[in-house]
Formats: C-alpha cells, sequence, structure tokens
C-alpha cells in the first residue's frame, strides 16, 4: 500500500484515533484514505485538505462549545467531502457518504445520524438556537471569513478559480447573492469566542467583496 502523503499523514492519524474512539468496528484507515483523496481532487482550489484541516483546527478550537464535539468532527470530515461546483447537492451527497461510511465502520446509528444532520446544516450555515454541535460546525467553516484581508482574499479568489467555468457577469451576481444571505444571517458566528473574535473582521471583508462586485 503507497504512503499518504506527509502532509496528510497526521490527518489520516487523527481520523484513525476518531473513529477508534467512537467504536468503530472496522478498519478506519481506508475511508480517511479515500476523504483524503477526495479532498485532494483536481477541481478544488478552496474546498481542499487544507480547508479541512482549518476547519478541524477551528472546531478544535471550539470543541468545549459543543455538546458532542466528536461528532462535529465527523460532520467536518464530511461537510465537503463531494464537491462539484457545478452541481448543487454538494452537501446531500456528502451528508449520504457520511451516512454510508460510518454506518460500514460501525459508528452507533444515532452517531451517524448526527454527523448527517450536521453536513446538511451547512447548507444555510443557521443553526437552531440551542444546537450547540451546528453552532461549532458552522462557525468552523465561515471563520475563513473573519481572516485577515489578505486571507480573505485569497479564499475569495480561490473561490472563483473553482467557478472558472462561469462568465463573469453570471459569477458576480451569483456571488453577490451569497454574500449578500450570509449578511443576512442572524448572526454570522454562534459560539461566543468566534463571534467575539471573528464578527467584525467577516463584516468588513464580506461587505469590501460585496462593494467590489457591486462596483465593476
Amino acid at each position: 500500500m503507497s504512503r499518504m502523503p506527509t502532509a496528510t499523514e497526521d490527518l489520516l492519524a487523527d481520523w484513525t484515533t476518531l473513529l477508534h474512539r467512537r467504536g468503530a468496528t472496522d478498519d478506519p484507515e481506508p475511508y480517511g484514505r479515500e476523504l483524503l483523496r477526495r479532498w485532494s481532487e483536481p477541481q478544488r482550489r478552496y474546498h481542499t485538505v487544507e480547508h479541512l484541516r482549518a476547519v478541524l483546527r477551528h472546531v478544535d478550537g471550539l470543541a468545549d462549545h459543543a455538546a458532542d464535539p466528536d461528532a462535529v468532527r465527523l460532520a467536518a470530515w464530511f461537510h465537503d467531502a463531494v464537491y462539484r461546483p457545478d452541481r448543487t447537492e454538494n452537501e446531500e451527497r456528502s451528508a449520504a457518504l457520511a451516512h454510508r461510511a460510518l454506518t460500514a465502520a460501525g459508528l452507533p446509528a444515532a452517531l451517524v445520524a448526527e454527523v448527517e444532520r450536521l453536513v446538511l446544516l451547512t447548507v444555510t450555515h443557521d443553526p437552531a438556537p440551542g444546537d450547540r454541535n451546528g453552532e461549532v460546525l458552522c462557525d468552523a467553516d465561515l471563520a475563513v471569513l473573519g481572516g485577515a484581508p489578505q486571507e480573505y482574499a485569497a479564499y475569495a479568489a480561490a473561490v472563483r478559480e473553482e467557478y472558472g467555468f462561469v462568465p463573469e457577469p453570471d459569477f458576480r451576481a451569483g456571488r453577490a447573492a451569497v454574500l449578500r444571505g450570509i449578511l443576512a444571517l442572524p448572526a454570522l458566528y454562534r459560539t461566543p469566542a468566534a463571534h467575539e473574535r471573528l464578527t467584525a473582521a467577516a463584516r468588513a471583508n464580506l461587505t469590501a467583496e460585496l462593494d467590489g462586485l457591486d462596483g465593476l
């Protein structure tokens, strides 16, 4: 069996430990390798292994807020596991993949169902009040919005590359609609730590990008 690239060996080890901790009855390593293969597909520019790594890091930083941090970690692994920019059902396919893979690995049905639910929540990033697992996953996934301006610019440019097949006027219109939808959320971040640390920067970044799109 070929070795994983050094850059992902740590992720594979974390995945294997996580599944063993939650009661996997089948060898988790092949599932982890398949997920990392998916996250490394050539059509990805932003939704890459580095995005997975960043989301997992943010989940760890917010884990004290979660009702079940491991469920959130599993959802992070699957939330963009199926990603085709030219399709609209990526989250649904990712949730279905989570169901198949985690069930085959022997994880409890209740945990599998919670992971599926969390993956589907990334369609809207709008968890219900008191949904502590959902709040952590959504905040971790959207943490990039609250980065430094140069980091946000790199993120936005990578997203544009993923949609390189879309003509510029159509992309600007679609991207502006997405940004307006995010800005219209009741709160960009729901966990106290992320809300305090990231909200101001995220609103500034989103507004600046939106102004640029509207001004072109």
